[in-house]
């Protein structure tokens, strides 16, 4: 079994709850940082994924990594700088880390990386399974490339596991805070057609995936990291407002209002991609929260304590 583990990308909504799960159920815990930082129970490494360096020291013992790292994909406009930076963040994080292994011969078994469903683009209502063909546009280039920087591990001779992550709902933050918004200033209404998929995973979920793809060593390639029961736009955004209490206007927003408002983001909440969770199920690994509503009312509930 993996004991000594190496997480970059560990500040970020997803590393903390995996960390924190991590050291809980007896695991050894390092962490890739930008600058010096005081965790309980982990050990900080320094590296720069634009400078290109790295404290080697952090590779001491480790038999596995876990690479979360990646710049926000939805955070600020899509200018050709700042694509450029997103793919960059997560090619070249994971470009550092394997010429740190080679430098210090460290015996590395595992390798973690995330991804995202954005590889298989606008689907409509296709069933997207891994061995789908990419879909085109900018996130599915960026996955594309993202998924290609992580093969160098292949190459090494690791274990490569890659986690195609879906719209990941936490109380702490990330895209349902975004979507809640408007919902709760009574402004809420399905996008778009309303009819574009939605594969959408509990965080406790996700973090379990990893953990379970850390254990299982039959694991290798591509899984799909969402529930196994996505929804539409249109019912992600009524079970919504049924949980939050607040009405959800009949009418939809067009995509010509969302465009005006985020340029070429706005392809973020009317992409459709209707993933399978078949792989990730056939591992045995069982999903907490299968129903979306009840997903939900448990992270509001958490918000509540």
């Amino acid at each position: 079994m993996a004991k000594n583990i190496l997480v970059a990308g560990a500040t970020g909504l997803i590393g903390k709850q995996l960390i924190s799960k991590l050291v809980a159920q007896g695991y050894q815990v390092s962490i890739l940082a930008r600058k010096p930082i005081s965790q309980k129970d982990v050990k900080v490494f320094i590296w720069d994924v634009y400078q290109q360096t790295i404290d080697n020291d952090a590779l001491n013992g480790v038999d596995t990594i876990i690479n979360l790292t990646g710049e926000g994909i939805s955070d600020k406009p899509w200018t050709p700088k700042r694509k450029q930076q997103i793919i960059d963040s997560r090619t070249k994080a994971a470009g550092l880390i394997f010429k740190a292994i080679k430098e210090t011969n460290a015996n590395v078994e595992n390798y973690i990386s995330a991804s995202a469903v954005g590889i298989y683009g606008d689907r409509g209502d296709e069933i997207l399974e891994e061995e789908s063909k990419p879909g085109t546009g900018f996130m599915a280039d960026c996955c594309l490339a993202w998924e290609k920087a992580t093969d160098q591990a292949i190459a090494l001779g690791i274990r490569t596991v890659k986690i195609r992550i879906g719209i990941v709902l936490s109380e702490k933050g990330g895209a349902l805070t975004s979507m809640e918004k408007p919902i709760n200033y009574f402004a809420g209404a399905a996008l778009g057609s309303g009819q574009q998929w939605m594969p959408w995973i509990h965080i406790d979920d996700l973090v379990n995936i990893f953990i379970h793809s850390l254990k299982d060593k039959t694991m290798f390639d591509a899984y799909n990291a969402t529930a196994p029961s996505p929804v539409t736009n249109k019912t992600f955004t009524k079970t919504l407002g049924k949980v939050l209490h607040k009405p959800i206007w009949p009418f939809n927003i067009p995509k010509f209002v969302l465009k005006a408002i985020l340029g070429e983001r706005s392809i973020l909440p009317l992409i459709s991609t209707n993933t399978s969770a078949q792989k990730i199920l056939h591992t045995g690994f069982k999903f907490t929260y299968l129903n979306l509503e009840d997903a939900l009312r448990a992270i509001y509930e958490r918000k509540k304590q």
